[in-house]
């Protein structure tokens, strides 16, 4: 994956943002070297929260800061971790992967929306680690595992935006985390929430040094309302392969009229599970030229043009497996 990012992909998305994009100023906190002995486990506060006898209609709202919040995190894997021991260790979990306080009514609804394929081990420690870090937060969620059908050519962007309507037709959900599954958060003062405008939530990831690659990068994690979504047509659907999506997206936020919103550095951290390049997911050669078009594509491509066909929704005990079948390059540039 680092050789997306040397400097030349570097000064050419800059050239495609510095025509137009303009971001709000990113919080930037220096951060000293942290001792891993001393950071929270993410299960540490879990045994304080219980169900509640209080019946469902009488419930206050939850605070505005959650009290089982702790900041930085441990993120270790652990060795021969099995889903039925991430069932085990969160009783609280019901079907599909939703929860709920039992003690409060939340006021944020989160879907997390996971691209995926032939990734069992990476989702299997993502949901380790997802599930506790968002029941800290006091939220309403569920999460969605989009399930790419056949060996086609893999398309991130498209099964995010399968996975948006998919997601809706289920609940009315206020704020839709985009999140890949080889990031795992390190601090829980980053909240799974919504801003006033679509939020980059990894900010810092260890691969790059803990800092953005180039500020406009949009990569990995992302959060936006549904009136953000619609707003910019969703996400492009025609990006086969790995690279450029992201930087669609995120000049996409800009042409219509929205800027991005990031946490600090400090609390915006996350550990990729190393992994190589899959088959399938080669990076994809018409990227740049791509880019130079989205301003004239972007109204075109997008929710309002995304064709799938349904294959299977299964309610498993940590998240809901949807499975779709997308096409491919060849199929669409067919029909087009």
């Amino acid at each position: 994956m680092a050789l997306l990012y040397k400097e030349g992909y570097r000064k050419r998305v800059a050239y495609f943002f510095g025509i137009f994009y303009k971001s709000e100023p990113t919080s930037v906190v220096l951060i000293s070297p942290r001792n891993l002995s001393q950071l929270g486990d993410i299960y540490e506060n879990l045994s304080l929260i219980s169900k509640s006898a209080v019946r469902e209609g009488v419930l206050p709202y939850c605070p505005e800061t959650s009290p089982f919040i702790g900041g930085p995190l441990r993120v270790v894997l652990p060795e021969n971790l099995s889903l039925e021991d991430v069932v085990h260790k969160n009783p609280y979990v019901t079907s599909g992967g939703r929860y709920k306080p039992s003690d409060c009514e939340s006021t944020h609804k989160t879907a997390v929306i996971i691209p995926h394929r032939n990734r069992e081990q990476h989702l299997k420690y993502l949901l380790y680690f997802l599930h506790p870090f968002l029941q800290r937060q006091q939220l309403n969620y569920g999460i969605y595992i989009i399930h790419q059908a056949g060996n086609t050519t893999f398309n991130r962007a498209k099964l995010l935006n399968v996975g948006f309507k998919e997601a809706m037709k289920d609940e009315d959900w206020d704020c839709m985390f985009f999140h890949d599954v080889d990031l795992i958060p390190e601090d829980d003062r980053n909240l799974y929430t919504c801003d006033r405008f679509p939020k980059h939530a990894s900010i810092a990831m260890d691969k790059f040094g803990y800092k953005l690659p180039y500020k406009s990068y949009f990569g990995g994690v992302s959060a936006l309302t549904p009136e953000h979504y619609m707003k910019m047509n969703g996400f492009p659907n025609n990006y086969w392969g790995w690279g450029g999506e992201d930087d669609d997206i995120a000049i996409r936020v800009a042409l219509s009229g929205m800027l991005i919103s990031r946490p600090s550095v400090q609390f915006g951290r996350y550990k990729m599970i190393k992994h190589g390049h899959d088959k399938g997911n080669e990076q994809n050669p018409r990227r740049f030229n791509m880019l130079t078009k989205t301003r004239r594509t972007w109204k075109q491509d997008g929710m309002n043009s995304l064709q799938y066909s349904f294959i299977s929704k299964e309610l498993l005990p940590l998240y809901t497996n949807i499975t779709v079948d997308i096409g491919s390059e060849k199929g669409i540039m067919h029909r087009t």
